[in-house]
């Protein structure tokens, strides 16, 4: 795809880059002697430490997502971006090789501040410069029709014809229209509500996951008519294919508000909707958090959990640990770990079912799991493996996200984000009892989606202790 040639052509470009500000570093500090220092090292010798260097950079770049969004980004942002991280960059590989080495008096922090100044001015001047030069030459190309991204438009009315034209005028939006897909049903040949030519059609609306897979598209552009804007949640909702775009035309702003990124792509009134709202740092972050936090918890409560499984092992027959095929990020399965709370034969009968209030399943000592959450606990391995995350919507069972997906709008949504043990519908609401829980549940797991911040995640963990103590839990 387009999107990772652009990607390894970044990364190409500012590994050289980078590789020639130690050199030029070097140049500067000791043949030209601006510091009084002369050297007299190969330049053979500065190869190594170069690279090194440069894979360093290249991993604060993704660190701070400085890979992300780059095909046909504005070249003003992007070097503002470029920057802010060179400067954090430089101020921490510094202090990474020199803190222990310098003696603290005034001569030498006027020499550390013109080295870290210096540095850091060739490397944002280098790492800019490839930047402009990369998508600079990505709008030449595309202005001849070069690496554009293949996009279906959903829609053959005349807002789906007028919105292709444009695209075909303005050729620096980076797209390509393969074709329209048709949401009104079957074709007919005499249909008035088609403006689009008929064997530009692709195909259904319901076919549309298999269209993108098959035209290889990148991009999906909603451009329905007005009086078909109420079926925009539908046409969101089936879209389930990883990493594509989906924009619209911004007449159906308002019925999405809160899950658009408002401003205008390339020019054209197009709006990207339901964009990633957690920075590349924050997930490694939050990654980092699940795996310290899961370990902690799992040495601190080693006995709590001992006694439990004894007490589950001696109170009913059974396993102590209840696994269970769970629907994970992207709709992957896996198996998840709980302490067993029911009887082992609850669904030999019944099949998948919801808990429900005073459910006769529940034994005596899952009760008590429940109400303290403790049943959760081995989830933390879950945790470790990298299936769940320790905030994140509830994985649920294919039986009923098969279901919930044809029923409940943007249900798969929840899928684009990795499981949790406790999320923000957990701390605000209650077991599924009925459907009617469901859909209140996927309302708040979409908000978390929506809103993902390693703030939120701290809030959640901090009602989800008080919901512990307090003995809340079902």
């Amino acid at each position: 795809m387009e999107r990772r040639k652009d990607l390894l052509i970044t990364i190409a470009g500012d590994f050289i880059a980078l590789v020639l500000v130690w050199f030029a570093f070097y140049y500067a500090r000791f043949e030209l002697e601006w510091f009084g220092q002369a050297g007299d090292i190969e330049p053979a010798l500065l190869l190594v430490p170069s690279i090194v260097i440069a894979i360093f950079w290249i991993a604060i770049f993704a660190f701070f997502g400085l890979y992300k969004r780059l095909y046909l980004i504005s070249r003003f942002d992007e070097i503002i971006r470029v920057a802010k991280i060179t400067v954090i960059g430089t101020l921490i590989f510094f202090f990474l090789l020199f803190a222990d080495e310098l003696n603290w008096n005034a001569e030498n922090i006027i020499y550390a501040r013109n080295y870290t100044i210096l540095y850091w001015l060739l490397t944002f001047v280098f790492v800019a410069t490839n930047r402009l030069i990369i998508r600079s030459t990505q709008r030449l190309m595309v202005k001849k029709g070069v690496g554009l991204h293949r996009a279906i438009i959903i829609g053959t009315g005349e807002t789906a014809k007028n919105i292709s034209e444009d695209i075909i005028r303005h050729r620096t939006t980076g797209l390509d229209v393969i074709g329209f897909v048709n949401q009104n049903g079957e074709l007919k040949d005499n249909d008035q509500r088609i403006a689009v030519e008929m064997e530009k059609i692709l195909g259904n609306l319901s076919e549309i996951n298999t269209l993108i897979e098959r035209e290889k598209a990148e991009d999906v552009i909603v451009a329905m008519e007005p009086d078909d804007r109420m079926k925009l949640l539908d046409v969101m909702n089936i879209i389930d294919v990883q990493g594509i775009s989906v924009k619209i035309v911004p007449d159906f702003y308002q019925i999405i508000s809160g899950l658009n990124q408002t401003n205008q792509i390339f020019g054209l009134p197009l709006i990207e909707v339901m964009p990633d709202p957690m920075p590349t740092w924050e997930k490694f972050v939050k990654r980092f958090m699940d795996i310290v936090l899961s370990l902690m918890i799992l040495v601190i409560s080693l006995p709590v959990m001992i006694v439990v499984a004894v007490l589950i092992r001696i109170t009913s027959e059974g396993p102590a640990i209840f696994k269970q095929e769970r629907v994970g990020l992207n709709g992957k399965l896996f198996m998840m770990y709980k302490f067993r709370s029911m009887r082992n034969d609850a669904e030999n009968e019944t099949g998948p079912t919801w808990a429900k209030d005073n459910d006769d399943r529940i034994t005596p000592v899952g009760w008590w799991l429940r109400k303290l959450r403790l049943d959760e606990l081995p989830q933390l391995f879950n945790v470790l493996k990298g299936d769940m995350s320790l905030v994140g919507p509830r994985p649920e069972r294919k039986y009923f996200v098969d279901q919930f997906k044809k029923e409940i709008p943007l249900y798969s949504r929840r899928l684009s984000v990795r499981p949790g043990i406790t999320g923000w519908a957990q701390v605000k609401w209650k077991y599924d009892e009925t459907f009617d829980d469901v859909k209140e549940k996927t309302k708040y797991d979409l908000f978390y989606v929506e809103n993902m911040s390693l703030r939120m995640d701290i809030k959640i963990l901090i009602n989800t202790l008080f919901t512990m103590l307090s003995g809340k839990g079902q």
